[in-house]
């Protein structure tokens, strides 16, 4: 693997009216960024509203983890998605109340040298959780169906050996015990551009766009052609992908979070706060993984 060089894939056109460059974003993208990809609500949800239903929400986790702790379970959730698809601040939400001293995020940097030449799922075997915890990875294991495949990172040869041995290795962890959930945020083409312009020009956020993710805004149709890929072959009746429609990152926090909790039993649980997961942008199978 060649970590150094840059995209050899096809591009995809950016919208003529797309400028990362300029402060002024255009406001045909502003105006269709929360629709598009079939988005189905047309306003995000009120904040106090938000407020509200994540801090009940975050009171679930906690008992949840309470019971992760006394019954010395294991929980792993990941969280795949397109770059700005605010994988971070949905972990950040679960993370936020729960016991640091037994629940962590993982979000590993590029391969070392010598990790390159290990087995390739060595380096995460090692960020599972031991009994009593609860992991979460900002991007996993997947990162070679994903963002290695598009960028040129590994080979063919690579990708293929991935998409056959990542089944076998999830069946492995679940078959040892561990709870696996496999969640995947989506947005649309404009959100995806008006999140990447605002970290352009945002102070506060300008830290987040790196050159990969640069890259990334030429290269919509390789992401969309290595998920299709990434959920043919690995999306399985005892590793299945779940789909998070995320235009609107408060309600995409609070499903993912609602999902864990619905799937999960523990004492206490109070199924009247839980609810069920929103059918309209959580889902699974080909209306949901197929739609970009």
């Amino acid at each position: 693997m060649n970590y150094e060089n840059g995209p050899k894939n096809r591009k995809t056109a950016v919208p003529d009216n797309f400028d990362i460059n300029d402060p002024v974003l255009s406001p045909k993208i502003v105006k269709n960024a929360l629709g598009s990809g079939g988005y189905p609500y047309s306003e995000k949800l009120k904040a106090k509203a938000y407020k509200k239903e994540l801090l009940a929400l975050q009171l679930e986790l906690l008992k949840l983890q309470e019971y992760i702790q006394a019954s010395q379970e294991r929980l792993v959730i990941i969280f795949e998605g397109r770059d700005t698809s605010g994988k971070g601040s949905c972990i950040r939400r679960f993370m936020e109340r729960l016991n640091p001293r037994h629940a962590r995020s993982v979000a590993l940097p590029k391969p070392t040298e010598a990790e390159q030449g290990e087995w390739y799922f060595q380096r995460y075997v090692g960020n599972l959780p031991t009994k009593g915890d609860i992991v979460l990875f900002d991007r996993s294991w997947y990162n070679r169906a994903g963002v290695e495949r598009v960028m040129d990172f590994c080979s063919e040869e690579q990708v293929s050996a991935f998409l056959r041995d990542a089944p076998e290795f999830e069946a492995l962890l679940v078959r040892d015990g561990i709870r696996l959930f496999k969640i995947f945020l989506t947005v649309g083409r404009e959100m995806q551009l008006q999140r990447f312009h605002e970290r352009r020009h945002n102070p506060f956020k300008r830290w987040k766009i790196t050159d990969i993710d640069l890259a990334a805004i030429d290269m919509w149709d390789d992401y969309t052609e290595a998920q299709h890929d990434m959920f043919r072959f690995t999306h399985t009746a005892i590793t299945p992908w779940t789909i998070v429609r995320a235009n609107d990152q408060r309600r995409a926090r609070l499903e993912s979070i609602r999902l864990v909790l619905s799937e999960m039993v523990y004492p206490g649980k109070d199924e009247s706060v839980i609810g069920k997961p929103d059918p309209l942008i959580v889902g699974t199978g080909p209306d949901f993984f197929y739609e970009d």
